[in-house]
């Protein structure tokens, strides 16, 4: 299958300049996308997921510094090349030293920028050679999410290296999938995948579970065993809960990845390794380190580059795909004719909290594929399986009202009811300040002391 041209987001308010720019990128094979403004980039940058942004400096409102600032924080990899004319090119160059990857001066030649394009795409997600023509490596991972999209594209670029990877996430968002995807997109793809579970073996036997032991190492060694690091030569392992290996075992894990070579539990001779590590964790180790629970030396070693998975309750738009691609899954599993989750089951699923992510998904769909007795699963079905509340969904014009109740209780308990100073810090006069208060029935006087505090006392001296 022939691999799809990388799309390029173009920006330039001038039309015929913007015009010209999308004929001949699309006539040298590109995919493109015009916008006339840094805002109506940011909007398009997300639904369209370009390999580059081309864009010119000189943009009403917000310029094209402004739209790489934005750009680069929500996604750091993807390369932006401005185009200016010859009096912007002292902010050009100050803009390529904060990591624009280049710039063009107006008037442009083609050939120069077509072989800038070319260059920022060589360093860019790859889109064409085998990422997204073949997606055999992310098998399983299944999403519309633009977040697990950006995770993804970024996860794709860490796997051409051998950099040690540590994924980040709630327990049950798929850090040992999103492992396995790292693992079929490496050049190690061909040797073993092996994961182990720090948490789940004990301590006295994870040494010689991952390094291996000799005959007579200890009670019970009645003969030689190689350890998972053995077992992974040439691929890759995943060390999960990284967080919860004891100390004593992070000082001996550190000399591994020091030296590239294990000492076997009770031999002499060190044995040469070359795996690549990949690690995972739901713990804060930025906290563990603080309190010198984990090793600093070790997390520099094993945190090279990190991949943080969102949780599922960020990532809405995937909910319904995802309990769809299970329930067709375990229909062919349990040998059930199951056509679909009826429109308030598939609702019901979309609002609840998802306290276990995407494990809690599964089992949820689990349960009510191995129960339902109808083609179409019903909404009961689901809330039994749930089991736990759902999170509402506020209408914009519902969240922006109770936003603005809560910061104006947040000023008069500041101002002890003061509405003159509540006002001046709200930076609006007494007349229309008095407005927002009826609006939202709050009375001043309710605050000169705070019922909440008085509260908190008398049940404090009830109890």
């Amino acid at each position: 299958m022939a691999a799809p041209p990388a799309r390029i987001l173009i920006v330039d308010d001038d039309a015929d300049m913007l015009r010209l720019l999308a004929l001949r990128l699309s006539a040298a094979g590109y995919a493109v996308v015009a916008a006339e403004s840094a805002e109506a980039a940011l909007a398009q940058l997300d639904l369209v997921h370009p390999q580059l942004v081309l864009s010119d400096v000189r943009l009403p409102g917000r310029d094209g510094l402004a739209l790489f600032n934005e750009v680069r924080a929500r996604h750091p990899a993807l390369p932006v090349i401005l185009l200016t004319a010859h009096g912007n090119i002292p902010d050009a160059v100050e803009a390529t030293a904060r990591g624009v990857f280049t710039y063009l001066t107006k008037p442009y030649d083609g050939k120069e920028l077509l072989g800038k394009v070319a260059q920022a795409l060589a360093l860019s997600a790859p889109c064409a050679p085998q990422a997204q023509a073949n997606e055999d490596w992310r098998a399983g991972i299944v999403s519309r999410s633009s977040r697990m999209h950006d995770l993804l594209t970024e996860a794709y670029m860490v796997a051409q290296s051998d950099a040690s990877v540590l994924l980040l996430g709630d327990s049950g968002s798929g850090k040992e999938m999103l492992a396995r995807a790292i693992h079929r997109a490496s050049p190690r793809a061909r040797r073993p995948f092996v994961a182990v579970n720090c948490a789940a073996i004990p301590e006295a036997l994870l040494e010689s579970e991952l390094f291996g032991h000799v005959k007579g190492a200890f009670t019970g060694a009645q003969g030689p065993s190689k350890g998972l690091f053995q077992a992974a030569e040439g691929g890759t392992l995943l060390l999960d809960e990284i967080g919860d290996m004891p100390p004593a075992l992070q000082v001996k894990l550190l000399r591994v990845l020091q030296e590239r070579a294990l000492r076997p539990l009770g031999a002499v001779k060190s044995i040469p390794i070359n795996v690549r590590i990949v690690s995972a964790t739901h713990h804060d180790l930025e906290s563990a380190l603080a309190t010198a629970q984990f090793r600093e030396d070790l997390y520099y070693r094993l945190n090279v580059v990190t991949l943080v998975l969102p949780p599922l309750a960020e990532r809405r738009e995937d909910i319904t795909l995802l309990a769809n691609h299970f329930l067709d899954q375990l229909a062919r599993k349990y040998d059930k004719r199951l056509s679909g989750f009826a429109p308030e089951a598939l609702k019901a699923l979309a609002l609840a909290a998802w306290p276990g992510n995407v494990r809690q998904l599964y089992n949820v769909v689990e349960q009510v594929c191995a129960l339902s007795t109808t083609p179409l699963v019903p909404l009961p079905l689901v809330q039994r399986a749930l089991r736990t509340p759902s999170t509402p969904v506020l209408s914009l014009a519902q969240a922006r009202q109770r936003f603005e109740r809560d910061y104006l209780v947040g000023l008069l308990r500041m101002t002890d009811g003061n509405v003159t100073d509540a006002a001046r810090l709200a930076q609006r006069n007494r007349t229309e300040f008095y407005r927002l208060l009826q609006r939202h029935a709050l009375a001043p006087e309710n605050f000169k002391n705070d019922p909440a505090d008085d509260d908190t006392v008398a049940a404090g001296r009830q109890d």
